[in-house]
């Protein structure tokens, strides 16, 4: 497998796609109203072939599979092994016959020219560490005229789950904001740049919408400290700590679930971008 961006593939084939994996079924109920956007968005027809990048354990996959379902078909692809296993599975168990799955950087991953009709990725393609020749790459798969539908997360600020993670585990520390445009979750966030990216890369007709849309992390606090004391983020922030201000972040951390405990469970506002464009 050819690999563009070393240090994505080796956390998402590593821990970060390890944690994924092992709460696959929470991570797929968190982003289900923006997977549907996403879905709803693709215009997806029952004879198109769909290229899903970044497809995790596989849930945007196996929608678009069965929205192709009379003689479509839907391809997968991501860096984690083992999430790519699950989505296996999963797709297997659910009789879908009509999917597939195989681990390849996007990036660089020599498709087929011309092979797809859509292309989707949920909050996938926030990763690449150099977007204008990933999506030249992923623009040359499809057929003239074919769709492409991302999710990508908005701002840290507009962001409350993310922020309020790291306001909780910094302890007084200073934290840098990441920074858009960088590989990670801020990757496709600024739209003028995310624009450019797309149109460098041969797609006209890139439009962007907005989701905002809240996401539940648990049905109580200690539920959702069981899901969130493992997200990367939380190791990231914790690892260079002694044991003593590790507890007390984490105990931060969980006063801040106690305090987004709503009816519908453990609560925090989230936006998204749904970029739409075509070949």
């Amino acid at each position: 497998m050819a690999i563009a961006n070393v240090d994505m593939a080796a956390a998402w084939d590593g821990p970060e796609g390890d944690h994924w994996t092992e709460h696959a079924d929470r991570y797929e109920r968190v982003g289900a109203a923006q997977g549907q956007a996403l879905l709803d968005a693709a215009r997806i027809g029952s004879g198109d072939s769909v290229l899903d990048i970044g497809c995790g354990t596989g849930k945007s996959t196996r929608g678009a599979a069965r929205l192709a379902a009379a003689s479509g078909s839907a391809l997968g692809v991501d860096l984690s092994a083992r999430m790519l296993e699950r989505a296996r599975v999963t797709a297997e168990a659910e009789g879908l016959g009509n999917v597939r799955f195989e681990q390849a950087d996007a990036q660089v991953h020599p498709f087929v020219a011309d092979a797809f009709d859509v292309a989707i990725s949920s909050f996938g393609a926030m990763f690449f560490a150099d977007p204008v020749p990933a999506f030249t790459n992923i623009g040359r798969s499809l057929r003239p005229g074919g769709r492409l539908a991302l999710l990508a997360w908005r701002e840290l600020d507009r962001n409350e789950w993310l922020s309020a993670i790291r306001q909780a585990l910094a302890l007084g520390r200073d934290l840098p904001t990441p920074p858009s445009g960088a590989p990670g979750p801020f990757g496709l966030a600024d739209r003028q740049q995310t624009e450019a990216i797309l149109t460098e890369a041969g797609f006209v007709d890139v439009d962007f919408a907005a989701l905002d849309e809240p996401i539940v992390l648990g049905a109580d606090a200690d539920d959702a400290f069981a899901f969130v004391r493992d997200f990367g983020i939380t190791r990231g922030l914790t690892h260079d700590l002694d044991d003593a201000d590790t507890g007390a972040a984490l105990d931060a951390l969980h006063r801040t679930l106690v305090d987004h405990h709503t009816s519908d469970g453990v609560s925090f506002g989230a936006s998204a971008w749904l970029i739409t464009a075509h070949t």
